[in-house]
């Protein structure tokens, strides 16, 4: 280990779900250090997510049936992406880029120096296909200057953008792959994609076009036009009547951040044989299904969080050519990150928020 490394570090400790009087930051946080087969990062970057903040709030508990916006459960056991009650205080921040500065035992120490990123969505350690393991969930994460991450879930990026940009990239991007890869969407199909001004949605939007796709992208008229310029072919007004403005059966692919009230709407755009791909619910969990309109129109449903082993490579590469570009609206130093949040939560912006540790 590094001697010049500093003891303790800034990071901002989640200490319980709740609102924002939860997040703590602090300078005087033990760091971490690298146990086998694990390389410690000094962060440069780290992305606000919906995650994060869903979170935070115990969104994820069973308990709860309302939109992100509604609240969670402040006492709920259940309120994490396992299911399984999470240990306080918590590190979060689902993305990271940064930097290798140490390695541990069975690490070689050629890694010291390589720019990196980390999947949010990680294969849990001796789990099953579906078994994952989520950054800032199940193990400490993005919002601080230092995390250890396994050897083989830090990716080498060799890339001209900065860390901001870069940290733009990991869980919404890689999100938006899985649900594309998931959902087998090929060239010349025409895919449906809700909330496409968010993370997810705008990332959807990109590489939904790189693969030949026609794209239809739902968002407020407000930011139709940095839709378009994204690459979608047609932008659909969140709160439009979709039979009306794209008739039935008219689409190839849903991909769905959003559910809520118009969930069943979704349904009747798609083709017979068309696929649904969902990976979040921030407009409602509890949707409307009539089982006639899935097993009549032979649809297949797609729920998507744990992720194929190609798909953050893919991402890198895409990264490394140049093929996809990085949506930052604003970033904040870590010790803002309640404002980061309530700017994220007003939905007003296209693209990421990025959170700043101290580079000292």
């Amino acid at each position: 280990m590094d001697s010049k490394l500093p003891q303790t570090m800034a990071a901002v400790l989640t200490t319980g779900h709740g609102g924002y009087d939860m997040l703590q930051y602090r300078t005087d946080v033990p760091r971490p250090g690298p146990k086998a087969g694990e390389v410690l990062i000094r962060v440069g970057a780290a992305a606000v997510n919906n995650t994060d903040i869903n979170t935070r709030i115990g969104w994820y508990s069973k308990s709860v049936g309302g939109a992100t916006s509604d609240g969670g459960a402040e006492n709920a056991d259940d309120a994490s992406w396992s299911g399984e009650p999470l240990k306080f205080p918590l590190i979060q921040g689902a993305d990271v880029c940064g930097r290798i500065v140490a390695v541990g035992e069975g690490v070689s120490p050629d890694r010291i120096g390589e720019r990196v990123i980390v999947p949010t969505m990680q294969p849990a350690p001796g789990g099953e296909k579906f078994d994952v393991f989520t950054l800032g969930s199940e193990c400490n994460g993005g919002f601080a200057q230092f995390v250890t991450m396994r050897e083989s879930q830090a990716y080498l990026v060799n890339s001209t953008l900065s860390d901001v940009e870069l940290a733009s990239f990991p869980c919404a991007y890689s999100t938006a792959e899985n649900l594309l890869h998931r959902a087998d969407v090929q060239a010349a199909e025409t895919v449906f994609i809700t909330g496409a001004s968010g993370g997810v949605g705008s990332a959807a939007v990109q590489l939904a076009r790189r693969c030949g796709a026609v794209v239809i992208a739902q968002v407020g008229a407000e930011k139709a036009s940095a839709l378009l310029a994204l690459g979608a072919s047609k932008t659909v007004d969140r709160n439009a009547d979709l039979l009306e403005e794209l008739g039935a059966e008219s689409v190839d692919v849903v991909v769905d951040v959003v559910g809520g009230g118009q969930w069943p709407s979704l349904l009747s755009i798609l083709r017979r044989g068309g696929r649904y791909a969902v990976s979040g619910a921030i407009a409602g969990p509890i949707v409307s299904l009539d089982l006639r309109t899935l097993y009549l129109k032979d649809l297949t449903f797609l729920g998507c969080t744990a992720q194929h082993p190609d798909v953050f490579p893919n991402l890198v590469s895409y990264i490394e050519r140049g093929e996809i570009r990085p949506l930052v609206a604003k970033t904040f130093p870590l010790k803002d990150i309640v404002a980061a949040q309530q700017l994220f939560q007003t939905k007003n912006h296209v693209g990421k928020i990025v959170l700043v540790p101290p580079q000292d």
